[in-house]
């Protein structure tokens, strides 16, 4: 049986990690700024994360949520108090598609409307309304069409109060990133933000944050919508939170009250994805590494920036990005040669996402090529 090529692979086989760095079948060592799509936050095989999901495996790996699960008000608290979102309800699944998905479903339960505004340049996951609101119409199968779903300019609050002043009230949600990752490391002004914030309170719509990419501490803050200083309705989460083991979760603002059986999941919150969530919590605040994503990320952009072929250097913390006319090029070179690991993005953009622990002796070695 082959397996279904959706994917463009590179030739290497990596079969260990530890840090900052993954190391090949041939024990060739390479320097990850990228983290599997910004998924490693505390880096590879931590010890108290690989010990923990160890111990709770010689305990119970999995049992559904019919029953208590301590571990679950656990998470619930510790992302409350990093997140500083207090009272906020806490949903877990596995994936960050599915959180985008459960929380447009539940904006469209709370107000029973049906239109989503989402922007140019999104991506919101690989599900059926989450990939809907996709703003790349070759992922977009015939059944996931649907006119419910709007796309509008990405920062443009003037375009979006023109929108909601004619057809507010179908409005259910508005979903956007706070920075965009596979659209390119495009940060949403702090303007922007406000301006959905108000319009939401305005008209009754829900204010959707995916921060699946952009949260858990990557820019600086722990939601990067944060340096807008106003609080959305709904936070999405994944990656980043599991440090590699599949969890997604969605914080759920007070306002919006739950019934039995309006979301629901098999594998969401399990035993596992508990404590490596926990752990990974733990392990940012014991380390102090959303402060560190913040220094780290000042530094590597101010060095990128003295590089006059890498174009429009941006992004907050560690999600960086930057232009180059050269991306297959130059990041094969650094792949191949340098032994680097990075991203790209369309049309002509790098990606930096490493982990949160990085340091400058570990990243010095990106400013030699």
């Amino acid at each position: 049986m082959s397996l279904f090529p959706v994917y463009s692979i590179k030739d290497i086989e990596i079969v260990s990690a530890k840090g900052m760095h993954v190391y090949d079948k041939n024990r060739q060592e390479y320097l990850d700024l990228y983290g599997g799509h910004a998924v490693i936050s505390i880096g590879h095989t931590h010890p108290e994360y690989v010990s923990n999901l160890t111990s709770q495996l010689d305990k119970i790996g999995f049992y559904s949520n019919s029953i208590r699960i301590p571990l679950q008000n656990e998470l619930a608290d510790k992302i409350c108090a990093i997140s500083g979102k207090k009272d906020y309800q806490l949903f877990l699944c596995n994936s960050g598609a599915e959180a985008n998905e459960n929380a447009m479903k539940l904006a469209s339960f709370y107000n029973a409307r049906k239109k989503v505004i989402a922007f140019t340049n999104a991506f919101h996951g690989r599900t059926s309304l989450a990939v809907a609101a996709t703003d790349n119409p070759s992922i977009v199968a015939p059944v996931n069409e649907t006119e419910n779903i709007v796309f509008l300019p990405f920062n443009n609050a003037e375009a979006l109060k023109e929108y909601f002043l004619q057809y507010g009230k179908e409005v259910s949600s508005v979903i956007v990133e706070g920075i965009q990752g596979v659209g390119g490391i495009r940060e949403a002004s702090p303007l922007f933000l406000k301006t959905i914030r108000e319009l939401c309170t305005a008209y009754n719509a829900i204010y959707i944050a995916d921060s699946v990419q952009c949260g858990c501490g990557r820019s600086g803050k722990y939601f990067s919508h944060d340096y807008a200083e106003v609080d959305a309705d709904i936070y999405t989460m994944a990656k980043g939170i599991g440090n590699g083991f599949p969890i997604g979760a969605i914080l759920i603002s007070p306002s919006i009250h739950a019934k039995l059986g309006m979301l629901g999941t098999t594998f969401g919150g399990n035993h596992l994805a508990c404590v490596a969530a926990i752990t990974v919590i733990d392990v940012m605040t014991k380390e102090n590494l959303i402060a560190n994503a913040n220094l780290m990320g000042n530094y590597l952009m101010q060095e990128l920036k003295q590089f006059p072929q890498l174009k429009n250097v941006r992004g907050k913390g560690l999600m960086l990005g930057f232009d180059t006319d050269e991306v297959p090029q130059l990041k094969n070179i650094l792949l191949d040669k340098y032994h680097i690991f990075v991203g790209e993005a369309k049309p002509n953009v790098i990606r930096l996402l490493p982990a949160l622990t990085i340091t400058k002796k570990k990243s010095i070695i990106l400013f030699q090529y």
